[in-house]
C-alpha cells in the first residue's frame, strides 16, 4: 500500500485532485481509495472511503468545550493523532494499492500542529510521497511563486516526505501565461532575471537571497502543469509519484 499526501493552501484543488487521482489509478487497474482528513469540510466531491470526521465532530467539540469555529477545528486537528490507530484499521481492512489523503483546507493545522507529523511518521504503509499545489491564480507572479515555494519548502521539512510540486488548476489560466511560470520555475537565472522587476529593492534582495539560497541546498522549485478538470498533465504526476513510491514501476495495467 502507498500514500500519497495532497497539500496546499486553502482553495488550491485538493479535494478535487484526490477524486481525480483515485479515478486516474482505477483507470489504470489498480484499487485506490480515499482518505478524509479535514475535520472540517462540509462538501466534498468525492465520498470518502475513510473519512476523520467519523471520529472527530466539529459540531460536539464545539457544544462540549464551548469553542468557537476556529478552536474547535485548532483542537480537532489534534485529536486526529489520538485517532490514527482506528483510521490506519479502517484503512488496513480495505486493503487498497493506494490511498489518496486529502488534508486540512487549512494548511497550518496540519503542518504545523502535533496531528501532521505523527501522521506523516506513523502512518503504516511501503512508502509514502506528498504533493503539494502551487495554486496558479496565487503564484501569478515570481514574487507570489518564491513565497509558495518556501511555504512548500517549509512543509518539506516539517513532514520528512518525498514532495512533488504542482502548479494547480492550469485550465484557468491562458497558455503563454502557463508556459511563462512553468519556465521560471524550472530555470533559475531566468527566474531571477523576472524578480528585478520587484520596484522594492528591500524585497527584490529578500527574494534574490531566499531563491540563491534554495539554489544551494539543491532544492528545486520545477513546477508540473496539473489540471483536475481537463487531466492535462496527470501523466507527468502519476509519473512522477511512480518514481518516488514504486521506484519508476507504472501501475497495473
Amino acid at each position: 500500500m502507498y500514500a500519497v499526501l495532497i497539500l496546499g493552501t486553502a482553495g488550491s484543488g485538493k479535494s478535487t485532485l484526490t477524486a481525480r487521482l483515485v479515478e486516474w489509478y482505477a483507470s489504470k487497474g489498480a484499487y485506490a481509495i480515499t482518505l478524509n482528513l479535514d475535520p472540517g469540510v462540509i462538501d466534498l466531491p468525492y465520498e470518502p472511503d475513510v473519512d476523520v470526521r467519523e471520529h472527530v465532530s466539529i459540531d460536539e467539540i464545539m457544544s462540549r468545550y464551548r469553542l468557537g469555529p476556529n478552536g474547535a477545528l485548532i483542537l480537532a486537528s489534534d485529536l486526529i493523532a489520538d485517532r490514527l490507530d482506528e483510521i490506519q484499521r479502517e484503512v488496513d481492512e480495505l486493503n487498497p494499492d493506494y490511498v489518496i489523503v486529502d488534508t486540512p483546507g487549512q494548511l497550518e493545522l496540519f503542518a504545523y500542529r502535533a496531528s501532521g507529523v505523527i501522521f506523516a511518521k506513523e502512518f503504516r504503509c511501503d512508502a509514502k510521497a506528498s504533493v503539494f499545489l502551487f495554486d496558479s491564480m496565487l503564484a501569478n507572479s515570481p514574487l507570489n511563486m518564491l513565497s509558495i515555494a518556501l511555504l512548500a519548502t517549509s512543509i518539506r521539512l516539517r513532514l520528512g516526505l518525498a514532495q512533488v510540486n504542482v502548479l494547480s488548476k492550469i485550465d484557468l489560466i491562458k497558455k503563454d501565461r502557463l508556459a511563462e511560470l512553468i519556465e521560471y520555475s524550472a530555470d533559475p537565472a531566468r527566474f531571477e532575471h523576472a524578480l528585478q522587476r520587484e520596484k522594492d529593492s528591500e524585497l527584490y534582495m529578500l527574494s534574490i537571497s531566499i531563491l540563491k539560497g534554495l539554489r544551494r541546498q539543491g532544492i528545486s522549485m520545477g513546477l508540473l502543469a496539473v489540471s483536475s478538470i481537463t487531466y492535462e498533465g496527470m501523466v507527468n504526476l502519476a509519473g512522477a509519484l511512480a518514481r518516488m513510491l514504486r521506484e519508476g514501476e507504472d501501475v497495473e495495467q
